[in-house]
């Protein structure tokens, strides 16, 4: 039987568009939700993304089929501490967030008894603005969503979990926590690092500003993850810094190999660098992959 009550704790863009894109799929009849802000909860219900706001969370999860946790990482003790004590056993409790092994060390010593009940994911989906203004129901449609489940995971949880996802236009697959950060360090978090450091490296020159008024669509491209919510990627960046740092580690001796090709005036070397990144990339691109925000 397909759960009738979702509950929404953090009413957000990505909640809310798992809301709109589950009442759409059928998967909730009722959707209760938490946000700590109320003007976000009054905003969520006028927007007939939730039917019903409350003021905690474990009168949120009261008799809830479904459990959504769409919180900055930095709030997911708290929130798990509260969902444990209110939340049915027989419940699926999933995450969005962009970091797994923390998230998973947070559940297990916070959900006690409801273990079983949590299903840890990831769907690679957003957009660079927040707010539950910009939920989209298609937000999730021929994206990837990785699964990170625990041995505490009960089999019926991991099952309706990826139907769900599916349901939702999801592409799913599974990781181990520590696969899953040690992936998205490198294709996600650094990315996001990279883009913020070199708008403010810009941004602190003289003409700074003048040159940023210059930059046309492929700068445009490459820069628009630097807009995402500040809150959210000092969570991630900070959750995952171990994989991050390894991985800056090693496109710093890429930048350094670029560097002493340009100091050395060695074009061809250049040259190789280049069509090495190039072909990599086009070989990416025709695999089907898609340039999906992670």
């Amino acid at each position: 039987m397909k759960p009738q009550k979702l509950a929404l704790i953090g009413c957000g863009l990505m909640g809310g568009s798992f809301a709109l894109a589950a009442r759409r799929a059928g998967w909730a009849s009722h959707i209760h939700g938490f946000s700590a802000s109320e003007t976000t909860r009054h905003k969520a219900l006028a927007l007939g993304v939730i039917d019903q706001a409350h003021e905690s969370i474990e009168k949120t999860v009261e008799g809830a089929d479904l459990v959504l946790l769409a919180v900055p990482l930095s709030a997911t003790a708290q929130c798990f501490e509260a969902i444990a004590q209110a939340m049915p056993s027989s419940a699926l409790l999933m995450d969005v967030g962009s970091t797994k092994s923390d998230v998973v060390a947070v559940a297990q010593t916070t959900l006690a008894g409801k273990l079983s009940c949590f299903v840890p994911a990831h769907p690679i989906a957003g957009k660079e603005v927040a707010g539950i203004e910009h939920a989209d129901a298609d937000l999730y449609q021929n994206r990837q969503v990785i699964l990170t489940p625990t041995a505490s995971s009960g089999v019926l949880q991991v099952a309706l979990a990826q139907e769900i996802w599916r349901s939702l236009g999801g592409h799913v697959f599974q990781m181990t926590p520590a696969q899953h950060d040690a992936t998205f360090a490198a294709v996600s978090h650094v990315p996001h690092l990279l883009a913020y450091a070199l708008i403010n490296a810009i941004a602190a020159q003289a003409d700074g500003a003048q040159w940023l008024a210059m930059g046309g669509p492929g700068f445009r491209d490459f820069s628009r993850i630097a807009a995402s919510d500040p809150v959210i990627w000092r969570d991630i960046l900070m959750a995952n810094r171990h994989e991050v740092l390894r991985q800056t580690a090693l496109l710093r001796q890429a930048l350094e190999d670029f560097e002493t090709a340009l100091q050395q005036g060695q074009p061809k070397v250049l040259q190789q660098l280049i069509a090495k990144a190039s072909a990599t990339r086009a070989a990416w691109r025709l695999s089907g992959s898609s340039d999906s925000d992670v």
